[in-house]
């Protein structure tokens, strides 16, 4: 069987970034497929699975309310490694073309202190499984760390 594409990327020197993982033709739209990738692979701890359920409710509502996005918005979900997020949207886009985005969203999470978005039973296949706290951490780590003095080195995976 041939390797998937994300599955060819040089994960040992992969850093912490937005990059364009995937770009799909559905009819005669084009969905890019982004890698908000959150931790290093393999050379830093993954996040705790609490705070990236929390990370994804609270992403996917603030992305799904934005009036400049919310009409291109696909998908928002965290990516099996614990290393990040995947994000779908429509459109033919690069990882320039979502950086601010990527800002507000982050900075939303950061920020965030009011209660979690759908983290009720009724809601959420498991809603008790939430860290606030720690998705508050992360967010701010990665907006400070890595959005906020983005290079080219973190919008284009290594070859």
């Amino acid at each position: 069987m041939n390797k998937i594409p994300s599955f060819t990327i040089n994960h040992e020197r992969l850093l912490r970034g937005i990059y364009v993982s995937r770009k799909d033709q559905i009819g005669t739209e084009t969905i890019t497929t982004f890698d908000i990738r959150m931790k290093e692979p393999n050379r830093e701890p993954a996040l705790h699975i609490g705070a990236l359920h929390t990370i994804e409710h609270l992403a996917a509502t603030y992305l799904r309310n934005d009036p400049e996005w919310r009409d291109r918005i696909v998908y928002w979900g965290p990516m099996g490694c614990l290393t990040g997020n995947y994000l779908l949207l429509r459109g033919d886009l690069a990882s320039e073309d979502i950086v601010e985005l990527m800002r507000r969203t982050f900075r939303f999470i950061a920020d965030f202190e009011d209660e979690i978005p759908g983290a009720a039973p009724r809601d959420c296949g498991n809603y008790l499984l939430h860290d606030l706290p720690m998705a508050r951490y992360e967010a701010r780590r990665f907006l400070n760390e890595v959005l906020d003095c983005i290079g080219p080195d973190n919008l284009h995976y290594p070859v």
